[in-house]
Order: C-alpha cells, then structure tokens, then sequence
C-alpha cells in the first residue's frame, strides 16, 4: 500500500504548479527577482463623465400640406435636396383662383362706385335740409344708403383679401430652412385643401439630442452642476460630446440646454435635450448616438492602468514598491475610465510607484526588480 501512495506524493508538487498552488509558490525558493515595471499614477484635473444612449431630433419638422384645393400644376424641387425659408416648392393650378380673384377685384370697384353715389347723394340731401327743401326722413334714408354702401365696400375687401390669400396659396412654398424629403404627389393629382401632404422638411443645423437619464443620477446633476435648476438655456448648459454608431470616441460637440420639469411615472427616468451644431449636415434626426456629461465638477484625480489592478475576491489590490524592492497589496476603490486609465477614488495619494505591468509575477512582501516608467499624460 505504501508503495501504490509513493508516485501520487512525488507528483503532489508537478500537481501543485499547475493547478496554482497558492502565492507561497509564485516565486521559487534561490530563484532571482522578477522584473517588473513601475510608475507613479497619473495625477491631473480631471471630470467623470457618464454615457447615456439617445436620439437625434430635428429642430424644425414640418408636414407640408396643401392649404388650396386643385389639381397640382408643377413640382420645382429635386428630392432630398436642400431648399430656403421662402423657397416655391409646388404650383397649383392658379386659373380659378385667379378668376377668382379678378371676380373680388371687380366687386370692390362696383361697391366703391355705389358708395360714392350714397356719399354725394347724402350731401345733397344733408344741404336740401338746412333750407327746408327735403323731409328728415328722406335725409335719414340717404344716410342709411351711404351706411350700408360703405359696409359692402368693407365687406367686398375682405373678399378680396381672401381671394389673394387663395391664389398666393397656389404657390405653395417652404416656410423653414432644412432638408427636404421626397415628392408624396405628382404632377396632376388633385390636392384638397389641409390634407393633402405633400412632403416634410426638416432642419438640420443645428440638431436635437435627446436622452434620458435615471432618477438617481439626475438628482446627482442637481447637487453638482445645476442641471435642472434654470441654468441650462442654450449657450449656457453643460457640455456634452456625442460618439455617432461604430465610434469609438466621440466626434461631435453639443451643450445641454432642456431638462424636462418632471419625472416619467412610468420609467422613472427625466429626459435631458442638448443641441448640436451640424454644419455639414451629416448627422440625420432619427440617427442613435453615445452621450458623455459631465458628472462631477472638476477635480485632482489618481489614474492608473487598468492592467495594475488585480482581483482578491471581492476587493480590488494594486501592487505598491517599499522598501527593499518589496512590494505590499493595497487595497483600492475604483472609480470610471477617464482618458483610456481608471481612477481611483480611494487608496492611493497619488506619490507610490505601482507595479503597472507584470503584476502576476508578484506576491505581498516579495522583492522585485523594478523598471521605472513614466506614465503619459493620455493613454492611447
């Protein structure tokens, strides 16, 4: 029986490298220092930011619609394209409303002439009266004519007036500046007054980027940086940046300028609008996008690489160099990933030299060789 247990303990160590073990065996008894790189933490002005997914929205979006009834005459835009406040998009077909309005012109001259008439006839009478020569009552008559004369001439403007409208209507025309979309009728169809769409514009420089953030995290913005307290007017807000989908970084600038006056019973979430210039028009509405704000005021930050940090079961340990070439595991609450290093936020002043490569070489109280290094500024 002794000689059946005596391979399985000769192999116990063969057993124990493998299969770790423990730190005890990370360094062999006589076996030289392991080399490793070391460096003091980055440590500069820094502001967290956090990252919520949103939308752009145009600023402008307008249906546009036919606002007479006819039949449509001629398009005058090429789809898609870029047109001006003012710009003629459409015809409609103009002849009734044209005869139309000469009709209402015509009708303003005859109820002109006959307010003329009642006007001199008034006078006459109005003179007739003072010798005696003509009743009140015909006076009175005279004066009810020239009244009534004068209110069809009122009367006959306001035709006229509507009549221009519906003819300046016939030339329907684009009232913002922006993009516009493809023709939803053509040429001939008939378009009946305010249902008949006729295609959309939006604008797009500047643009909308709405999102919404959590209740807890929007309290935070309250108490350190003022969001939703009458401070975020466009130009005045906090800014923002913006990574479009498949960027790795974010490439568009904005600032927060509307922060909505409730919170969503059914979300729990406040949605947060900021604007962006989009001089080139490449970003569309509708187009999703990752947004990064500030979260904290500015402030002395401790970064390290991600790769000096290691794991004991549920804490986080960095590796320090003391005395002696010796390294002691401190433990450390981490913070988020500004400038490509993670920041701590307790554990570290900021002056040791932190093993920042080679970390699984090493143990607690274990003499290293340490290589200095110096971190930059920015970690690509």
């Amino acid at each position: 029986m002794m000689r059946s247990l005596r391979p399985l303990f000769l192999a116990s160590p063969l057993i124990a490298a493998l299969f770790g073990a423990g730190p005890a065996l990370a360094q062999a008894p006589g076996a030289p220092p392991p080399g490793v790189t070391v460096a003091k933490p980055v440590v500069k002005e820094i502001v967290e930011q956090d990252q919520y997914t949103g939308r752009f929205d145009p600023i402008e979006y307008v249906e546009v619609r036919a606002r007479v009834t006819g039949y449509l005459d001629k398009i005058l835009f090429q789809d898609g394209a870029n047109v001006k406040k003012g710009e003629t998009l459409f015809l409609i077909d103009r002849r009734p409303y044209k005869a139309a309005l000469e009709q209402a012109q015509a009708a303003l001259t005859s109820a002109k002439a006959r307010l003329s008439f009642t006007q001199t006839d008034l006078e006459r009478a109005q003179v007739l009266a003072k010798g005696g020569n003509i009743s009140e009552q015909v006076t009175d008559q005279r004066r009810q004519a020239s009244q009534t004369a004068q209110a069809d001439v009122d009367s006959a403007e306001a035709a006229l007036r509507n009549a221009q409208l519906n003819f300046d209507f016939t030339e329907v025309k684009s009232p913002v500046n922006g993009r516009i979309s493809q023709r939803l009728v053509t040429e001939g169809n008939i378009v009946i007054t305010d249902q008949t769409m006729l295609t959309t514009i939006v604008s797009l420089d500047p643009i909308y980027f709405g999102y919404t953030v959590d209740e807890k995290s929007f309290l935070k913005y309250q108490g350190t940086l003022g969001i939703g307290m009458g401070v975020t007017q466009r130009g005045k807000g906090a800014p923002i940046k913006i990574a479009l989908a498949g960027e790795e970084k974010p490439t568009r600038k904005g600032t927060l300028d509307f922060v909505d006056n409730r919170v969503d019973n059914q979300t729990g979430t406040v949605l947060l609008r900021a604007t962006v210039e989009n001089p080139d028009g490449f970003i569309k509405p509708g187009l999703f996008g990752i947004v990064s704000m500030p979260a904290t005021k500015p402030y002395q930050g401790v970064l390290i690489p991600d790769e000096a940090v290691s794991a004991n079961q549920d804490k986080r340990i960095v590796y320090v160099l003391g005395e002696g070439d010796k390294v002691a595991a401190k433990t450390v609450k981490l913070g988020p990933m500004v400038d490509g290093y993670r920041v701590v936020a307790e554990g570290l002043k900021g002056d040791e030299l932190v093993v920042v490569n080679g970390v699984a070489k090493v143990r607690p109280g274990a003499q290293v060789k340490p290589e200095t290094t110096e971190l930059p500024p920015t970690k690509k």
